[in-house]
């Protein structure tokens, strides 16, 4: 992946997951009794968010002191 395509899926990758926010705010909020749902939203939150550091690791160089 080049520079650009890195970019963007980090970018999509973070408005997924602040999506993710507001699904797992709203299932709370209308007491949503399937917890396993909720779990799995807040799994794949947390995939995001590994995804979303590699990536930003990706674009920042190694720099050795």
């Amino acid at each position: 992946m080049d520079e650009a395509q890195i970019r963007q899926r980090l970018e999509a990758a973070k408005t997924e997951h602040r999506n993710l926010d507001a699904a797992i705010a709203a299932l709370a909020q209308a007491g949503a009794l399937d917890q396993l749902q909720i779990a799995r939203v807040k799994k794949r939150k947390l995939r995001l968010k590994d995804e979303i550091s590699m990536l930003e690791d990706q674009l920042i160089p190694d720099i050795i002191a």
